[in-house]
């Protein structure tokens, strides 16, 4: 399958002044992320819940036109995320782009610090809490991007299409399934783009979903041995669709740089991928439609907004 690429021309743009936050920036395809604004002249704001290995990741960048400075962020404690929102306020009055990157996958049953299933507190209401708590700074600095990083996986399987659980999203009441939580976790990263596009129409803040790809990284380390998924599999990875962490980067930095994505506020940017059900699907697009209907659900949308506020105490 072709591999999705940003047109050059974007990686010309001049984002002297900017101001971005990256989560997870620390390793893979929000490294790489990272590392491409900052070539290009903005200021990132890694959010890492190890400052330590961001600190490490970001030597690197120190001869770039732009600047990094690293913040703790750990997504799986509100109080944490609030912190984070703290810190970066007392320190920046723009904020130009925000990358829900960060996220676990397939971890065994377990919860977060507040009580949440890991992945769904991890994965949605960490970066939805931060995401509110940012939303006004984002506002005042239009135009600005809200990329929510989700996976192909929120489609769901031919036999169950992904779904959220309102009466039972942390799987008290039923055998806990780690996919099947992660699909529910990435379903409801679609369903807040489209509820945000919503909220936020005429601010000239846009926000998207993207699927990235399938990217060698430690994503993956509770479904496989990573050394499975980079060394062992690495001689199929043209076959399976598997992406380096810069290609990995793509689809998120063209819904950042390119300038028709704010015509497409609310919609799902997807990298190809061999684990859509339909192979018309399979090639992905920027945009394209979610095989998934309840992706599409407005009333599904504001009903997770909703419980998702409730949730995390605002």
């Amino acid at each position: 399958m072709k591999t999705l690429m940003c047109d050059p021309k974007l990686f010309t743009k001049d984002l002297t002044g900017q101001v971005y936050v990256v989560t997870g920036a620390n390793s893979g395809a929000g490294l790489a992320t990272m590392t491409q604004l900052v070539q290009q002249g903005a200021h990132v704001v890694a959010a890492c819940r190890r400052v330590s290995a961001g600190e490490e990741a970001v030597r690197s960048l120190a001869g770039e036109r732009g600047s990094v400075e690293v913040l703790e962020l750990d997504l799986g404690s509100l109080a944490s995320v609030r912190g984070f929102a703290e810190a970066y306020l007392a320190r920046h009055d723009r904020l130009d782009g925000l990358v829900n990157n960060a996220g676990v996958m397939g971890p065994p049953k377990g919860t977060t610090v507040d009580g949440f299933e890991t992945q769904f507190g991890t994965n949605h209401l960490g970066h939805f809490l931060l995401t509110e708590l940012l939303l006004d700074t984002l506002k005042r600095s239009a135009p600005s991007r809200i990329v929510c990083v989700a996976s192909v996986v929120h489609v769901g399987n031919k036999k169950q299409v992904g779904e959220i659980h309102f009466d039972d999203l942390n799987y008290e009441n039923r055998p806990y399934n780690a996919m099947e939580a992660y699909t529910q976790s990435k379903l409801a990263n679609v369903l807040y783009a489209l509820n945000l596009s919503t909220r936020l129409e005429g601010t000239g803040v846009t926000a998207v979903a993207v699927h990235p790809g399938w990217i060698r990284s430690n994503l993956a380390k509770h479904a496989m041995p990573v050394w499975v998924q980079n060394v062992l599999m690495r001689p199929f990875s043209g076959v399976l669709g598997m992406l380096s962490y810069e290609e990995g980067a793509q689809t998120s930095l063209h819904c950042l740089l390119d300038n028709d994505v704010p015509n497409h506020s609310g919609e799902y940017y997807s990298q190809n991928s061999i684990l859509y059900p339909n192979k018309e699907n399979r090639p992905g697009g920027w945009p394209m439609v979610s095989p998934n209907p309840n992706a599409r659900d407005e009333n599904l949308a504001r009903t997770l907004y909703e419980a998702s506020r409730e949730l995390v105490g605002l």
